[in-house]
């Protein structure tokens, strides 16, 4: 039976809610479901936005053919190929023959990757700027590389001030009835989700968010309908705002996360008792263990906090297990502009704070303060001083007077995958590593 509700007079949502994923693409626990969005436009010609996970697929099949209401489906845009979007495609084109996909190149390209060279097609290939009429409506298709593959595209339909956003504006959660953002309290109950969503799928590429923003406050925007959560028609803007800040790599909060790996707890002791110092002085903290908080849960709160501290004990002459992993993520994921300490320990090496350094010490615009911790086992009653040393130039580094900005580097991004280059010209014969295409397809940052 089917399960849909209108987002105007003349668009339904058609997609379904999944509480029985465990882990999203895999990697991302998803305690509260996700929602696959798919939104069916009905005007003189039918249009569907993108499809679903094939986990879903028999309540969106309904949902598709109840609000078609007999008639005949004349396109499908298909504006992200990651198969919990695209996977029932090919369900639709079997019930739909005549259907017209709505795609661009890098699009249908990776259609025939996912379902064969054999799939039969009737392709309306569009590029940035395109424009389809469809009788009271008039889309246009905007691209939006790398938010977060390098074939998403994003349509804004100028009738109703609508931006189909993608995977742009999403969060993890079920929508469990709810369609539209202002029928749940989003920023008290579903930020916290919205914000481990963009920092873990999104985060690394906040160049290119940056871009596809450029473009949205650029039209007239009265609702977004992304393919992952709530639909949003009002305060639009303090949802934006936030993507601004991430994408930008600012923190939100003015505090100190700490992430902590320990094995008998000696470590573990020493990050509490800075914490308790830290909170003396007024400074806010958030505390994770590594070895049980999943990595996407520290990733968030590492965008989301101001300075960070890592305590790890040394393991085989290296980073413990489960701190190497979240630093390398954290790295994998670009995070920038924050100020970082180390905590490290060791009974008879202790490595892990050089190592711990070297990883963070990749990244942009991370200051590391040069006060330390280093045990070798447990924190001696000498060592307290440290730990105080350690809880003072965090304060200090938070009362500073910010710095002037740095003026920002000059780039080029490429228009087709999204590809950052960095300087102030970009070479007349240079050709993108990722896609291929020269310094024609390259647009100034």
């Amino acid at each position: 039976m089917y399960c849909t509700r209108n987002v105007t007079s003349d668009l339904v949502w058609v997609g379904a809610d999944d509480r029985r994923l465990a882990m999203f693409e895999g990697v991302y626990s998803v305690p509260d479901g996700v929602s696959y969005n798919s939104y069916l436009l009905l005007d003189e010609k039918t249009v569907l936005f993108d499809t679903v996970d094939a986990a879903v697929d028999k309540v969106f099949f309904e949902n598709v053919e109840h609000a078609l209401g007999g008639r005949q489906l004349d396109y499908v845009v298909v504006q992200h190929m990651e198969p919990d979007h695209s996977a029932t495609l090919s369900g639709i084109l079997l019930r739909y023959p005549d259907v017209t996909v709505v795609c661009n190149k890098k699009t249908e390209n990776m259609i025939y990757q996912f379902f064969g060279s054999g799939l039969k097609l009737n392709v309306l290939s569009v590029k940035e700027g395109d424009v389809l009429e469809t009788g009271a409506h008039k889309l246009t298709f905007l691209m939006a590389p790398m938010v977060h593959w390098p074939e998403v595209m994003v349509t804004y339909d100028s009738a109703d001030g609508i931006l189909f956003s993608a995977d742009a504006f999403g969060t993890f959660g079920a929508l469990n009835g709810a369609l539209f953002a202002d029928e749940v309290d989003f920023f008290a109950d579903y930020l916290k989700e919205a914000r481990r969503y963009y920092t873990n799928i999104v985060g690394k590429y906040g160049t290119q968010v940056q871009a596809l923003l450029k473009k949205a406050v650029a039209v007239e925007i009265h609702m977004i309908c992304p393919l992952h959560g709530f639909v949003w028609r009002k305060d639009i803007g303090d949802y934006v705002a936030k993507y601004q800040q991430w994408s930008r790599y600012e923190p939100e909060t003015t505090g100190v996360m700490i992430a902590y790996a320990s094995v008998y707890g000696n470590t573990e002791n020493v990050a509490n008792i800075l914490a308790c110092k830290l909170r003396d002085m007024g400074i806010r903290t958030k505390m994770f263990d590594v070895s049980v908080t999943a990595s996407s849960e520290i990733v968030a709160a590492a965008f989301e906090y101001s300075h960070l501290v890592f305590a790890s004990t040394t393991y085989n002459a290296g980073i413990f297990i489960t701190m190497d992993e979240l630093l390398r993520d954290l790295a994998s994921h670009n995070l920038q502009n924050r100020t970082v300490a180390f905590i490290e320990n060791g009974s008879w090496a202790a490595t892990s704070g050089k190592l711990m350094r070297e990883i963070i010490g990749s990244l942009k615009n991370m200051t590391v303060l040069e006060e330390s911790v280093s045990l070798k086992s447990s924190l001696a009653k000498e060592q307290l001083g440290d730990v105080e040393r350690l809880a003072e130039a965090i304060t200090a580094a938070m009362s500073k007077e910010s710095a002037p900005a740095e003026e920002k580097k000059k780039g080029f991004v490429c228009k087709i995958c999204g590809y950052v280059y960095e300087g102030d010209e970009l070479p007349a014969d240079f050709i993108c590593p990722l896609c291929k295409h020269g310094a024609e397809d390259f647009e100034p940052l």
